[in-house]
């Protein structure tokens, strides 16, 4: 959680610094990073289709997985296969 509240510290602290310059980020709108959030999760129906209909374990998978693809990997958290 540390490095996510680090991110957006700095993102914060960037905001203000492109505000006192009158500069506007060229980061993408608010509707853009929904749309990406929409595709990271849409590209995990297919896998999680293929798990429920040959009874798989879910939780784990979704826990692991499909968790780790959307928001990432901790930082401080090894890979299992490294």
């Amino acid at each position: 959680m540390k490095p996510y509240l680090i991110s957006l510290a700095v993102g914060l602290l960037v905001g203000i610094i492109y505000s006192l310059l009158g500069v506007r980020s060229p980061a993408p709108p608010a509707i853009a990073l929904i749309g990406l959030l929409g595709m990271l999760v849409g590209e995990q129906v297919v896998p999680i289709a293929k798990r429920l209909a040959s009874g798989q374990e879910m939780a784990v998978f979704l826990r692991k997985d499909c968790a780790e693809h959307i928001l990432g990997r901790p930082i401080d958290q090894p890979r299992d296969d490294a």
